[in-house]
């Protein structure tokens, strides 16, 4: 069955804390015990290369943290830790940020694992958890995805998941080094939510 808009605004609070449970991840609040996992796996340069976090050490991913959790206090972002469901480890961090009740959208943003859990589904099943939540559970609209315009492979990896290219962002964000970032937006839409659920299962399903 084809999905619908949801034309009443979503009631306050909508997107909070939750569980997600996936066969490769789970998705859990991000919480200050997590810093002993994820400095394990965070600190290569090219995790945090497009982004406007920088952590070198364990005391700027401590940084980064502390962060996360006062926007998650204050309410204006859901931060997750992505916990490998073998070993029971945090490998990497997703969050919904820019969260609008009013209008039923957010976006998916601040996704990482490490380099060793790349390419092996991890951060496909983390999106398919956070997606389904969002539009099965929130009834969500829209979700977006926002990466800086030169980042090809997260733009080649937001294509393959079904997301649509909207359009560049010109000098969107300031970076901590290097020119003004062209941030490039891309969404999903809940008409295209059941095909693309369809979609990354299939994926998912591969070897």
């Amino acid at each position: 069955m084809d999905a619908q808009p949801n034309l009443e605004p979503a009631a306050a609070p909508w997107a909070v804390p939750v569980t997600l449970a996936g066969r490769r991840v789970r998705l859990e609040p991000l919480a200050a015990g997590h810093l002993d996992d994820l400095a394990a796996v965070a600190l290569e340069p090219a995790i945090w290369r497009w982004t406007i976090a920088r952590p070198v050490d364990r005391d700027g991913l401590a940084a980064w943290l502390r962060a996360a959790l006062a926007n998650a206090a204050a309410g204006t972002e859901v931060p997750f830790a992505t916990i490998d469901a073998a070993s029971g480890r945090a490998i990497g961090s997703s969050r919904f940020l820019n969260i609008v009740p009013e209008h039923r959208r957010l976006e998916i943003g601040w996704t990482w694992v490490g380099t060793a859990f790349q390419r092996t589904g991890a951060n496909r099943e983390a999106k398919l958890l956070q997606l389904r939540h969002a539009f099965e559970t929130l009834r969500a609209n829209r979700v977006e995805f926002k990466t800086d315009s030169r980042n090809e492979p997260s733009r080649r990896a937001l294509l393959g998941i079904g997301a649509t290219f909207e359009g560049i962002f010109r000098n969107h964000m300031v970076m901590p080094a290097g020119p003004l970032r062209h941030s490039a937006y891309y969404s999903v839409v809940v008409e295209e939510w059941p095909a693309l659920e369809a979609r990354l299962e299939a994926l998912l399903a591969r070897p």
